[in-house]
């Protein structure tokens, strides 16, 4: 009921050069190893059949039973499933048969069950409802974790093993083929040619990488409350509403702040309050609480962990034989090279920035007419950009959201159009119990009924969820384990205090995109766990999400959903007129500030070791790089600043948010192909299921393309999809 254990090592694995027999270095290794094993066995006497993790979940589909659950039992858990899995990959490396297929690779996939089925809750109800004690134990967990996937990719008897099935691979094909092909690759990515000095050395590299991108995701949480804006006077908050007022008057009355406003800043630098919020002061307040977040001006300091992170990757590549991070972790990407990628990037900021002048002029022209005394700053953008969207196509963004109320968008919205495009219903299942509040749960069926898995929607906000949108599984599909998907999206929308729940624009086009994710899990029909669902490279595996988001627009989806929450009546064709001339408005901006995040990235993870260690002044290393990159541009801050871009810093991004302007480019491409082909039809959802949902990474990304597009894609619909033109040329 998991993804497979080696699937999880070998994705955070690296890559090598050259084996030698065992010396004193090995041995000390060994010894680490021993006295590992020997705690984890001691610690795992204390794992038994009161431990619902002992034996595999009775609910349907071996959906985790919550009602059983508690926090106790996840660490015995662990270390029980540590132990186990070592004695399991022990079997298989030591095993006297000459190595095969079936018993070496298909050995590890079926390895490994106890630890897939505590990982798959742990690590999920950590970021969807932590709290300090999830978070003290991610941070204890870490290390040891990063060492039990080291001890199987850096076993050298285990290697050998594999060695030999992979270089007799000629009778394979398919499937098989590719799983013996991607762990030969991500064994020798690991290490596993290296020399033991190197091993170890790449050990301890792992270790503290992986307790410091825990410490960094447990500080966003600190300075998530540490930033936090205390509003006393009411008088402040004009042009929120009043339901607006009274969250932030609950929240603060949570906080400790009785008969105060607190404002709780969200994941990235841009804060949605901005564009309401008429007290300029108060914005500015908002914007540098957010921007400034763990450059020291609180407690928590995230600015070393973003030198150590860099360097250490750095050092990590080049143990590795690469020049730098960047080209380790695009090796096996479709974009193949740091370079490839940056020149994607930076092709189109000329266009963007020359977007982004003429917005920036609209916005100041309505400032000057308002009589403002300033040139437009990062904290005035949105506030102002809404009142030229206003003004431009006469839209008023919160009589729109009456007409996305949360149940319709989902239900009418979100699964009507998945039902039109590939048949597929979702069942509310109230009989299965969940780890918090407001979750839900549906068995999702397939057009001839035959149940698919299960889906969890957890869509609104909490205290311990950690920011923004994402996909994850409990279970993942597996033909061989016998094992049927259970997806979870979360989401981070604030549900009203009472009455109706109204989502934005972008709220509902993100709920679209995590379907796009939980589909790809879904509809996943492969035969090995290592290859199942959202196991792709990171630059494809943002496509089918993003594919997923323009269905929204589609007229019979947003014409299903988009309904006065009072009257039922659909939103106007006046309106709706406006809101699809209005779709790509502030572009410029939006791509603008991805862009730069995604150059920023690089700049960080193209470094060798010496540079990153150079780096004296975060802040400063920020600034030079945007500069460099031509994206420099004052009141257009990137998306995420250095110290809380979780992305690559507490996330599996490094080197790797380029992949959602590179998936778009796939996403804008087949989404105008299927247009071609009659739009939303089963005829088109089935084929894009049967080339792209089903496959996982059973078969190469550009080839799954090919097999639904007829050819590889090309970027002219995606400047097209964001309604940006290019720069003119006098």
């Amino acid at each position: 009921m998991r993804k497979s254990l080696i699937a999880v090592a070998i994705g955070a694995a690296l890559t090598v050069a050259a084996c030698s027999d065992k010396d004193a270095t090995q041995q000390v290794t060994d010894t680490a190893q021993t006295e590992q094993s020997q705690t984890q066995q001691a610690q795992s006497a204390e794992f038994n059949q009161s431990n619902p993790f002992y034996a595999e979940s009775t609910l349907p589909y071996n959906a985790p039973d919550f009602s059983k659950i508690k926090f106790e039992h996840y660490k015995p858990a662990f270390e029980a499933g540590m132990a186990e899995h070592a004695e399991e990959i022990l079997a298989i490396a030591t095993n006297p048969e000459a190595p095969t297929f079936e018993n070496t690779i298909v050995a590890m996939e079926k390895s490994g069950a106890l630890l897939g089925r505590v990982s798959s809750v742990f690590y999920n109800v950590a970021g969807s409802n932590g709290n300090d004690d999830t978070r003290a134990l991610q941070g204890e967990l870490a290390p040891k974790m990063a060492a039990h996937r080291d001890n199987i990719m850096l076993n050298p008897e285990l290697f050998a093993r594999v060695k030999a099935v992979y270089e007799n691979r000629d009778s394979l094909e398919g499937e098989a083929l590719r799983l013996v092909e991607d762990t030969y690759k991500g064994f020798v990515r690991a290490g596993a040619e290296l020399n033991d000095e190197a091993k170890a050395q790449i050990r301890e590299i792992n270790s503290e990488i992986s307790s410091l991108t825990t410490e960094f995701q447990r500080n966003l949480m600190n300075l998530a409350k540490e930033n936090m804006v205390v509003v006393d006077d009411k008088a402040q908050l004009a042009g929120l509403s009043d339901a607006e007022i009274k969250q932030l008057a609950d929240a603060a009355a949570a906080a400790g702040h009785e008969g105060k406003y607190a404002i709780s800043i969200t994941n990235t630098t841009r804060q949605p309050i901005l564009s309401s919020l008429e007290n300029r002061e108060l914005r500015q307040r908002v914007w540098e609480a957010s921007a400034y977040r763990g450059t020291g001006n609180t407690e928590t300091d995230n600015r070393p962990l973003v030198k150590r992170l860099a360097e250490l990757r750095a050092e990590k590549a080049q143990l590795l034989g690469y020049d730098n991070w960047g080209k380790y972790v695009l090796e096996t990407s479709m974009a193949g090279t740091p370079e490839a990628a940056q020149k994607m990037l930076r092709d189109l900021v000329p266009a963007v920035v020359s977007n982004v002048e003429a917005e920036k002029a609209e916005i100041q022209a309505m400032i000057d007419a308002e009589g403002g005394d300033f040139e437009v700053q990062p904290w005035d953008w949105a506030y102002y950009a809404e009142k030229v969207r206003a003004e431009k196509y006469a839209l008023d963004a919160e009589e729109v959201k009456k007409y996305f109320e949360f149940n319709r968008v989902v239900e009418d919205g979100v699964f009507f159009a998945m039902n039109q495009l590939f048949g597929i219903t979702f069942d509310q299942r109230d009989d299965i119990p969940t780890y918090g509040d407001n979750i839900r749960v549906y068995e999702v069926k397939d057009i001839d009924g035959e149940t698919l898995g299960l889906f969890y929607g957890d869509w609104f906000t909490r205290d311990g969820k950690r920011g923004g949108a994402w996909m994850s599984s409990f279970v993942s599909q597996s033909n061989l384990l016998d094992q049927k998907p259970v997806i979870l999206n979360n989401q981070n929308i604030k549900k009203a205090a009472e009455g109706p729940t109204f989502l934005s624009f972008d709220e509902v086009s993100t709920m679209f995109h995590e379907m796009g994710h939980g589909l790809h899990g879904m509809f996943s029909d492969v035969m090995y766990p290592s290859l199942a669902g959202t196991s792709v490279s990171r630059d494809y595996v943002e496509f089918p999400s993003t594919f997923q988001e323009d269905w929204m627009l589609n007229e019979k989806v947003l014409n299903n959903f988009a309904k006065h929450y009072e009257t039922g009546e659909p939103m106007p064709k006046e309106l709706l007129d406006k809101v699809m001339a209005a779709k790509n408005f502030n572009m410029g901006y939006d791509t603008l500030e991805y862009i730069a995040s995604a150059l920023l990235d690089f700049e960080y993870h193209t470094l060798t070791p010496e540079a990153a260690a150079s780096i004296e002044d975060v802040a400063a290393f920020e600034a030079a790089a945007l500069e460099r990159n031509g994206v420099a541009v004052d009141a257009v801050p990137p998306r995420y600043k250095s110290t809380f871009f979780a992305h690559v810093f507490a996330g599996g991004y490094s080197a790797g948010y380029y992949a959602y302007m590179w998936s778009e480019i796939l996403a804008a491409d087949a989404f105008k192909y299927m247009q071609e082909q009659g739009g939303l039809t089963l005829e088109n959802g089935q084929k894009f299921r049967d080339t792209i949902l089903s496959k996982g990474n059973s078969k190469d990304p550009m080839q799954q393309y090919i097999d639904f597009r007829g050819q590889e894609p090309t970027g002219e619909a995606l400047l097209e999809r964001r309604g940006l033109t290019a720069p003119k040329i006098d």
